[in-house]
């Protein structure tokens, strides 16, 4: 921000600790300053604005001016030390009238800009970052895009931001910054193929990239492409293998592919580089869990909740861990915590349904189970779940239910399913023959996940038949 003169730079740096002492003696006691050279005015000032001492600086620039007033620099650093202290409408109204004296530069431009972008005055601040790229020179000119980036996104355009940070990029192809807020902007627009290509290019032309590998990684893993995911991951711990949080990434995408024992590594190595944090060591038991490591499981729950107590996977998680160590109602009590720690969490209430149908609880049960699905009436498992505790007590009522939720969501192509199970139940076999030929007519492989809930289905040749065929 600051045009410093390089080739007279260590002169005046030389007179930077005299200039200071005479500044401290001028505050303490009013004693003049006396004429100063404007370069020492400017190396003084840069000094203060550089290192925070904003009133400083601007006292600074008061007397430089008093001295200078033909010199719009100083009049400039008197508008970035407003900006600075938060007066932004004082700064804009000296950088305006600056302005209206023709002394533009790209500083007072890109200083413009930043106090509109403080303003919340987005379209002013793009149309002077815009300015001051004009007048930019090309070192500067990736980091003006970076900022005009963050204005188009603040304005919800991020089409536009994409394009201004592919131009920061080409300009700076090591600005990691600019990487990373290309992911932001794709994931905003749920672009998530366009993401992985744009990456990809980018490594073909930069293969050492760590931070394009992972964002690669991300870009898979919220594509769920779990393999992919973890193959860029690696590439990005092989160029840098210091990077905290590719490892953290790494064993969510091992968690989510069933290594467990991989992702407890990839936690460890992310804990050993970043420090304790309680998300890791949840999942860390979350993994023990799975492995039905429960002593494990119930340390790393425990351990993640002392440094996070209101976290609410990690209440869950213990929660699970005593149920399945035969303390269902111990465990139920923990789980009730991860409700109210976190009330619209659909899966926390089908845990708890879970729990209460294994005590034989059913109303409890029901209770949750329809809470969840109230939340979340996708959730296949759970509707699945439900329904099957209806038909504990009656096929007929747990066929009502499916109708009822057919003609409020007719798309879902779990009811057919679970329709073709309940009317064979019922001794309906004809009509379920006739509806599960509907359901292969318009989804075969949606079809098949009868036998998948339902094996002793796999019995009945009727209904094989029509799958296969």
């Amino acid at each position: 921000m600051f045009d410093d003169d390089e080739d007279d730079e260590d002169f005046y740096e030389s007179h930077l600790k005299e200039d200071i002492e005479k500044f401290d003696t001028f505050q303490n006691s009013g004693e003049s300053m006396g004429f100063l050279d404007s370069d020492r005015w400017e190396v003084l000032i840069d000094h203060f604005l550089m290192n925070g001492m904003y009133n400083k600086a601007l006292i600074c620039t008061n007397e430089a001016i008093s001295q200078f007033s033909y010199n719009p620099l100083f009049n400039l650093r008197q508008a970035q030390c407003y900006s600075a202290l938060g007066k932004l409408k004082e700064s804009i109204n000296i950088l305006t009238e600056i302005e209206r004296m023709g002394n533009e530069s790209f500083e007072l431009l890109l200083t413009k800009a930043s106090v509109f972008s403080q303003l919340k005055d987005s379209k002013n601040a793009i149309r002077y970052f815009k300015a001051a790229l004009e007048v930019s020179n090309k070192e500067d000119r990736d980091e003006v895009y970076l900022d005009l980036a963050v204005e188009y996104e603040n304005l919800g355009d991020f089409k536009s931001a994409l394009a201004v940070l592919k131009d920061a990029i080409k300009y700076n192809p090591n600005n990691e910054a600019a990487i990373y807020e290309v992911a932001f902007c794709y994931d905003q627009l749920g672009e998530y193929e366009s993401s992985i290509k744009c990456y990809s290019d980018f490594i073909d032309e930069n293969p050492y990239s760590f931070t394009a590998w992972y964002n690669l990684g991300n870009a898979y893993l919220k594509m769920e492409k779990f393999e992919k995911a973890i193959w860029a991951y690696d590439y990005c711990t092989l160029i840098n293998d210091e990077f905290g949080p590719v490892y953290f990434n790494l064993g969510n995408a091992y968690l989510s592919v069933n290594k467990f024992t991989k992702a407890i590594e990839s936690f460890d190595k992310s804990i050993e580089l970043d420090g304790d944090d309680p998300v890791a060591l949840c999942y860390i038991g979350e993994c023990h869990e799975q492995l039905q490591q429960l002593d494990l499981a119930r340390h790393f729950y425990k351990r993640s909740l002392e440094l996070a107590p209101l976290l609410p996977d990690a209440w869950l998680g213990l929660g699970i861990v005593e149920d399945l160590a035969g303390k269902t109602r111990e465990g139920i009590v923990l789980i009730q915590k991860a409700a109210e720690l976190d009330p619209e969490n659909s899966g926390v209430y089908y845990v708890l349904a879970g729990a209460y149908e294994k005590l034989e609880e059913y109303q409890e049960a029901a209770d949750y189970y329809q809470l969840s699905l109230a939340i979340d009436p996708l959730d296949e498992e759970c509707l699945t779940d439900y329904v099957n505790l209806l038909a504990m007590e009656s096929l007929a009522e747990a066929k009502d239910y499916l109708d009822l939720l057919d003609r409020s969501d007719p798309k879902n192509e779990s009811i057919p399913i679970l329709r073709v199970n309940l009317l064979w139940k019922m001794g309906r076999k004809e009509d379920a023959i006739l509806l599960f030929k509907d359901c292969v007519a318009e989804n075969r492989d949606k079809a098949r996940e009868l036998f998948d809930v339902y094996p002793e289905l796999k019995n009945v040749t009727e209904l094989v038949h029509l799958a296969d065929n």
